[in-house]
């Protein structure tokens, strides 16, 4: 059992407060998943820039003098903005893949969270309200987001294991269920040249998504996808760079809620996710269908 909650704003106004709502419909949802907690927020993007969000269990020493480091081995300039345990990378649009495998080598314990131009990830062991005070996720701002509360059942509980994941540049994946077949497509994905870094049965979800995205679908074709290809029960949540997607298996076990207004589009495990959210007494409020896809795009 896992708590899943995500916002898509159509507003411009609400983007400053986007970090604050969300982190409330994290923390409603504690008692789905008190073992860890993520966020994903996709802000602004400075122009000819990208952002490598990463993670070290020895922050002090690995962040000390990175940016001056992997500025030197890449040759470009690279500044860092650090976050209790994690940071952010910001560096030249391209220079991504390179700034990741000269981390490997010159940091090996950190973990990367996220690349991309617009997205962040922060995701570590605790209580979502502790975790939501560490990286201070409440005054973050931008234009859509998703987040996840863990109950580990297959798996230990541990930053690496924590939601969301990212498979892709500006992508990212939270889930709730468990996918059966994922050792198989763990292996395909693999074959096909998608990173994947952990056996946990979600971050194979977020690399398909990603495979099918890099071979030319789009964000609800590649959910379609999903519902002919991954089998078990499943609830995604996905995040991209210009967009905002939920899809449910055809069993559909797992509990969802969405509401839609001018302003937004909100997504909730329980509707009690939602219920702090501006207009909501007058939003449409749903239940997602059993294998029916939904995406939003700006």
């Amino acid at each position: 059992m896992c708590g899943i909650v995500g916002l898509f704003l159509k507003d411009k106004s609400l983007e400053p407060k986007l970090g604050a709502m969300l982190t409330d419909m994290l923390v409603t949802m504690t008692d789905r998943g008190p073992d860890s907690a993520g966020i994903a927020i996709y802000g602004d993007s400075a122009s000819g820039h990208a952002k490598l969000t990463i993670q070290s269990d020895q922050a002090d020493a690995d962040f000390a003098t990175l940016a001056d480091d992997l500025s030197s081995a890449l040759g470009v300039p690279v500044s860092l903005h650090r976050k209790d345990t994690h940071a952010v990378l910001a560096l030249p649009v391209g220079k991504a893949t390179a700034a990741r495998a000269t981390l490997a080598e010159l940091r090996p314990g950190l973990r990367v969270m996220s690349d991309g131009e617009s997205i962040e990830i922060y995701k570590e062991v605790g209580l979502p309200k502790d975790v939501a005070r560490r990286f201070d996720l409440s005054a973050m701002t931008g234009s859509h987001g998703i987040g996840h509360t863990r109950m580990a059942t297959e798996s230990a509980v541990t930053t690496q294991g924590a939601h969301p994941f990212s498979t892709g540049a500006d992508q990212c994946l939270v889930h709730n269920g468990s996918l059966s077949n994922h050792n198989n497509w763990r292996r395909k994905l693999k074959r096909e040249g998608i990173r994947i870094d952990s056996m946990n049965d979600t971050e194979v979800g977020a690399a398909y998504l990603t495979w099918k995205m890099q071979n030319g679908a789009t964000l609800g074709e590649a959910l379609e996808g999903a519902l002919d290809d991954l089998d078990g029960f499943f609830t995604f949540v996905v995040g991209t760079k210009d967009g905002f997607g939920v899809v449910r298996d055809p069993i559909a076990c797992k509990p969802a809620v969405m509401a839609e207004t001018d302003q937004y589009v909100a997504f909730g495990s329980e509707y009690r996710a939602l219920v702090n959210l501006p207009g909501i007494e007058t939003a449409r409020v749903w239940e997602p269908e059993p294998a029916t896809v939904y995406f939003w795009s700006h």
